[in-house]
């Protein structure tokens, strides 16, 4: 192979529509717009959910519920998980993430009480279920309450 013997793979370059160049291009004249309209004018076409002066679908449906602003969205670990883990160990944001089981290490996460855990473990979270500190302070462990940011 010499690099002056290289190709593109079939298919992977498209050429681009060359609108409005003339008859021989075949997107000549009306550029594919078609004829008149608003679609075909510049700057034309309708907004978005626009159902021609019919009320919007969007909008003739009921609205339900209620979504707040800065609801706290907890990153769950359940118990069972933890037992993976090195027996003495402290147990916090950064080592859960390093062993993959949140996705990062900022949002605040919650420990829950399913599964067994028979390693002792010193957990460091934002909030834990009843069920969870029992079962870690059961393995002879603890679990520190940290504010949740």
């Amino acid at each position: 192979m010499k690099l002056n013997t290289i190709q593109a793979n079939e298919g992977s370059r498209k050429v681009r529509k060359r609108l409005g160049c003339g008859i021989g291009t075949g997107h000549g004249k009306t550029a594919g717009r078609g004829h008149k309209g608003q679609k075909s004018r510049s700057g034309g076409g309708v907004k978005r959910g626009f159902e021609g002066g019919q009320m919007p679908l969007i909008q003739r449906l009921p609205k339900r519920g209620f979504t707040p602003m800065n609801k706290k969205v907890f990153q769950l670990v359940n118990v069972a998980q933890l037992s993976n883990l090195k027996a003495g160990s402290t147990v916090d944001a950064a080592s859960l993430f390093e062993a993959g089981l949140i996705r990062n290490a900022v949002d605040p996460i919650k420990l829950l009480g399913t599964g067994e855990i028979n390693v002792k473990l010193e957990v460091n979270v934002s909030a834990a279920s009843a069920s969870a500190i029992a079962k870690i302070e059961a393995a002879k462990g603890s679990v520190k309450l940290a504010e949740a940011a």
